[in-house]
């Protein structure tokens, strides 16, 4: 009984990982493109920020100087890759970003 127990266990745990199951993209976060960035300029103010490029994923309550853009995209069951965005504030006016871009956006 046992061991009819641990085989029927066992068919249907590797049925998880059968690798004829369809797996989908799965994206997350804010898609945001090197010409989004290209409309930000000095001084703009969060609001305006904000409205180009959507709200962001992650808020600092403590330090409000900077948001967090990221977006993860994961091809089938594959790698995960990953966009970073860092936009800094002076005040709540515009300074300056730091970007670690995808060399291209996946496709919805």
């Amino acid at each position: 009984m046992q061991k009819l127990t641990a085989l029927i266990l066992t068919l249907i745990l590797s049925g998880c990982s059968f690798p004829g199951v369809y797996k989908i993209n799965v994206q997350q976060g804010n898609i945001v493109t090197d010409e989004e960035l290209s409309k930000l300029s000095e001084g703009m103010p969060r609001s305006q920020v904000q409205a180009v490029l959507g709200t962001p994923l992650m808020l600092n309550p403590v330090d409000r100087s900077r948001e967090y853009y990221t977006y993860t995209f994961q091809r089938r069951g594959g790698d995960i890759e990953e966009q970073r965005i860092i936009v800094h504030y002076n005040g709540d006016r515009y300074s300056h970003h730091e970007a670690e871009l995808l060399e291209e956006t996946p496709a919805y």
